[in-house]
């Protein structure tokens, strides 16, 4: 099935009547809100009624996670993405999110939507307006408030006898927190009940309370929460539904030590899941030494207050709100808000540093798996330090540009180069971001004036480095406007008058790709084989992937126009490699359609179309309005004749099919692999 639905490491207990809930709801209703209490389950129950109606759904299943979110600007891009759009668009974003599900038969799955709730109202309303076969399955702790929602209320799990759904999650965790302890005998039993009905079947607590079974006894636990429950039992410090669930995050939250309370508290800054590393550099200090918080880490994920995601580690929003409350009654939310932007503005600049170099793909996974932290970074430095702000927007935005966050580096970009701040490279910088993003968009207009103020700005640096980046910016406008010769020109004069040692000046090598397809795009094909095969020599040498990837691109290129059609092969694979690498859908979408080029041209017509489907999978993910570069559109159709001639309509038609509605991941995994049986 096609979709993406989150992997738990913990079993999923009861709920059978909500289940079923659920199910008959998605059955008649296109919009479903699972509404309740933080803490009460509602993510899992959705989780688990998500992969039940899974086959309902021809195009699969995704889920959005919306619990990082503090920002509605970042709404629209975080389902996009959810959706696989990575919009190459120019049109708005909610009408290009609107454009890509309006044929689609699916399921989205909209996590927290309490967050976000006025702007994710609004987008529910236009997504199912615009796409009939399109369903909703909501979590929130209010309603969406829309006409179409139907909701259901998610209760506590029922806590009022031994084999009750609470008892039974209380058995299933306590086998994991202590599997020695048993609860077979009457008094064992009853013990577990009760504690159950103190914490009002909610599992979170439940969960924090089975948590705390390898170092406290089940009588411990049971005297321990009866007497806070009785010492909130004015209910002032909390609303009366949340007793339960407050007594037992505070009191798990007292039996942590003074340094694990420090940590839970500072963790809270991180919007989603946090490496180790990150967590050193931003929450050591005070009692708190960066040495001791691996191991604090780990006695927190023990406790459940932490969950493992592979590496890193992830807190439950619940969890992280009580955190960030402490955080205030410390004193330390501004100053860790400080040290969380300061630490990820310094994660893009060396990211940027390092972008010409054997770390390249490294630097491509760590801006990807810190998208959050880097967001919400920035929107503090926005805020408190424009310069610096000005400078990580554009040290991130050809990260997210290249990854298909286009809308994203937008928003962001253009909110830092509208504040008032100085000149300097870091500024040109960001205009040179901007200016690719816009090209990629589409929005040549706009990127022709980015390209003039980049080069205006270059030019007062007098920096090498500045003066490429804006000779890039233009250029590449130029080459997907169609106008090779110019963006030769430009290219090309600026290589010639700026030849210095790549390292010092990246934007070379991005030049150097400019030149290379320019002179392919004009028929100069000697020159181009010659400059690709400089380019390819010259990133081995520096262990990079991006322009190597794209002077195999052009080698291929080169090579199917003059008739070698294995070597044409050879070479596009290469660059499939290199561009699935770095999570570039750009490049792999181009990379897809050569791949089908050269294999038509040695006569597989069935694998061709295959391939071409899977590419044009890709380019719907994308939504590029022109799949490259003008020039490649008339090629392209001469690829399909042969592969039709060679396989046959039908064939043809049958194949090409198959991948346009399958797995854009398992597509082009057979891509890269070459040919395989059926």
């Amino acid at each position: 099935m096609a979709g993406y639905l989150p992997v738990v490491a913990t079993s999923f207990v009861g709920r059978t009547g909500e289940l079923r809930g659920a199910a008959r709801a998605l059955e008649k209703h296109r919009l479903v809100t699972l509404t309740g209490g933080g803490g009460v389950g509602k993510s899992r129950l959705a989780l688990s009624a998500a992969e039940r109606a899974g086959e309902r759904y021809a195009d699969g299943v995704w889920w959005a996670d919306l619990s990082h979110l503090y920002d509605d600007r970042l709404l629209i891009g975080t389902v996009s993405d959810a959706v696989g759009l990575l919009d190459h668009d120019l049109a708005r974003p909610v009408e290009a999110l609107c454009e890509r599900l309006a044929d689609r038969n699916l399921l989205l799955v909209l996590d927290c939507c309490e967050r976000v709730l006025a702007s994710c109202s609004h987008l529910v309303g236009e997504l199912l307006a615009a796409a009939p076969g399109l369903a909703v399955l909501a979590t929130s702790r209010e309603p969406l408030g829309l006409p179409a929602e139907y909701r259901l209320d998610v209760p506590p799990l029922t806590a009022d006898g031994d084999g009750e759904e609470a008892m039974r999650l209380f058995r299933d965790r306590a086998a994991a927190a202590a599997p020695r302890l048993s609860l077979d005998s009457p008094e064992a039993s009853a013990t577990a009940a009760g504690i159950c009905r103190r914490l009002e079947g909610i599992p979170l607590a439940v969960e924090l309370a089975c948590a705390r079974l390898a170092e406290n006894s089940l009588d411990q636990i049971a005297e321990r929460l009866t007497s806070r429950l009785d010492f909130l039992s004015d209910g002032h410090a909390w609303p009366q539904r949340h007793r339960a669930l407050r007594t037992a995050i505070g009191w798990s939250h007292e039996l942590c030590t003074p340094a694990e309370r420090l940590l839970w508290a500072r963790l809270s800054v991180f919007p989603g899941a946090v490496d180790e590393v990150d967590v050193q550099a931003v929450c050591s200090g005070g009692p708190l030494a960066a040495a001791d918080i691996p191991a604090v880490l780990g006695r927190l994920a023990a406790q459940s207050v932490l969950h493992r995601d592979g590496t890193r580690y992830r807190m439950l929003d619940t969890l992280r709100e009580y955190g960030a409350m402490w955080l205030g009654e410390l004193g330390e939310q501004r100053a860790l808000a400080g040290r969380h932007a300061m630490h990820f503005a310094e994660l893009a600049r060396q990211a940027h540093s390092g972008w010409l170099g054997p770390r390249q793909v490294d630097w491509y996974r760590r801006i990807a798996d810190t998208d959050a932290d880097l967001c919400a970074a920035l929107d503090h430095l926005l805020t408190v330090d424009p310069e610096k702000a000005v400078d990580m927007a554009g040290c991130t935005g050809l990260f997210w540009s290249c990854c298909g966050h286009l809308q994203r580096a937008r928003v962001f970009l253009q909110r830092a180069l509208a504040l008032e701040t100085g000149g300097g490279p870091h500024r040109t910088r960001a205009l040179w971001a901007l200016g690719i993003t816009l090209t990629l968009q589409g929005d040549h207009e706009a990127a022709r004036g980015l390209g003039e103020r980049c080069s205006v700005a270059a030019w007062h640096d007098r920096d090498a480095e500045s003066m490429l980046s804006a000779a890039h910016a233009v250029s590449f406008n130029y080459l997907m406007m169609g106008r090779p010769q110019t963006a030769h020109d430009v290219s090309d004069h600026a290589l010639r008058n700026l030849p210095g040692d790549p390292l010092e000046a990246p934007s070379q090598m991005r030049c150097r790709v400019i030149r290379v397809f320019a002179l392919s795009a004009l028929g100069r094909l000697d020159e181009a084989y010659e400059d690709a095969t400089a380019l390819q020599q010259l990133s081995l040498r520096y262990g990079e992937y991006w322009a190597r990837a794209y002077a195999d691109h052009q080698l291929a290129l080169i090579h199917l126009l003059q008739g070698r059609p294995q070597e044409a092969e050879s070479h596009a694979r290469s660059m499939l490699s290199g561009k699935h690498q770095l999570h570039d859908s750009l490049g792999i979408a181009l990379g897809l359609d050569l791949l089908a080029g050269a294999i038509a041209a040695r006569g597989d017509g069935v694998e061709a179309a295959r391939t071409s489907g899977t590419g044009h999978v890709y380019w719907l993910m994308i939504g590029h309005p022109h799949r490259g570069t003008p020039e490649l559109a008339v090629i392209r159709d001469v690829w399909e004749r042969q592969a039709r001639e060679s396989a046959g309509d039908p064939a043809y038609e049958q194949a090409y099919r198959r991948s346009l509605t399958g797995d854009a991941e398992t597509g082009l995994v057979r891509a890269l692999q070459g040919d395989l049986p059926g």
